[in-house]
């Protein structure tokens, strides 16, 4: 028998007896034309841009002579691309719990800015804690440690308040990534099976579409509030190495690629944090 035609071990199978000549249910235009894949295309140009645009910032509070968050970035990036490799074939319960890595990383990257901007002084040129990890000579704290530290600092108290206190997606997405993790539900196991007929298959896509987006707002929302200069295009460098007098503010306009997804994301389906951060900050945010 082959394995897509075995017979239904639960409720999220359904026997495909009516189905002829069946082929897998991933290659299906349903699930390859699924919008979870424009959306990963999206964010993986984006952190690509990114990562290029603040590759000549100085990470002031370590020894590095390059900016550190560039390579975090384009290490996303990789994630996010083995996300969509992996999930075009099929395989949602890995793709979820690559999710868990891609929330891991967003919780450094935050962590790691604020705790530079905390700690760094002309006293205090190296912040060994992240240089330390910097450098292979210490972890960072766990997970719950450092998302304790963004979620309590009071320069995030209003921004915290929009992230975390509307509701508990955050949290309910963490349990979704750490349920596939970890096999809590047999359900999980069999996400992870691509020939096999699964009834609520799409379902799943809907689900990881929303949290994959959720997760992208919250990364992109702290480190343009805490490190606003990223946001900058190139305009203002532009007129000076040309010899040009850069016209009035422009060291504040924002690049093309990062309004963009502003709009398209941040804008569209946060519209409350988006007030708040074109409310706080100096960057001509649209």
């Amino acid at each position: 028998m082959p394995l897509n035609m075995r017979p239904a071990m639960s409720k999220y199978i359904i026997k495909p007896e009516k189905r002829k000549n069946l082929k897998a249910q991933v290659a299906e235009s349903e699930y390859q034309g699924h919008k979870i894949f424009q959306d990963l295309g999206r964010y993986i140009d984006f952190y690509n841009s990114w990562a290029f645009s603040t590759f000549s910032f100085v990470t002031q509070g370590t020894t590095s002579i390059v900016n550190i968050d560039s390579y975090i970035f384009s290490s996303i990036k990789g994630t996010l691309s083995s996300i969509d490799m992996i999930l075009k074939n099929g395989r949602i319960n890995d793709s979820w719990a690559l999710l868990r890595k891609y929330h891991d990383s967003i919780i450094i990257n935050i962590y790691s800015c604020l705790f530079l901007k905390d700690n760094f002084s002309i006293n205090n040129f190296v912040v060994e804690k992240i240089n330390d990890w910097l450098h292979g000579k210490a972890s960072l704290p766990e997970f719950r440690i450092m998302s304790q530290y963004i979620r309590s600092h009071d320069d995030l108290s209003e921004l915290n308040g929009l992230i975390y206190e509307t509701d508990d997606r955050y949290k309910k997405i963490r349990n979704r990534c750490n349920d596939n993790t970890h096999y809590n539900f047999f359900k999980n196991m069999l996400l992870n099976d691509n020939e096999i007929y699964l009834k609520n298959r799409i379902l799943y896509l809907d689900r990881l579409l929303v949290d994959l987006r959720d997760l992208f707002i919250l990364h992109t929302s702290y480190i343009f509030f805490v490190r606003e200069h990223y946001m900058a295009s190139s305009d203002y460098v532009d007129y000076l190495e040309c010899g040009d007098n850069p016209p009035e503010d422009s060291q504040y306009w924002v690049a093309p690629f990062i309004q963009e997804i502003f709009n398209n994301y941040i804008s569209t389906f946060r519209p409350d944090i988006a007030n708040y951060l074109k409310g706080n900050l100096s960057m001509h945010l649209e």
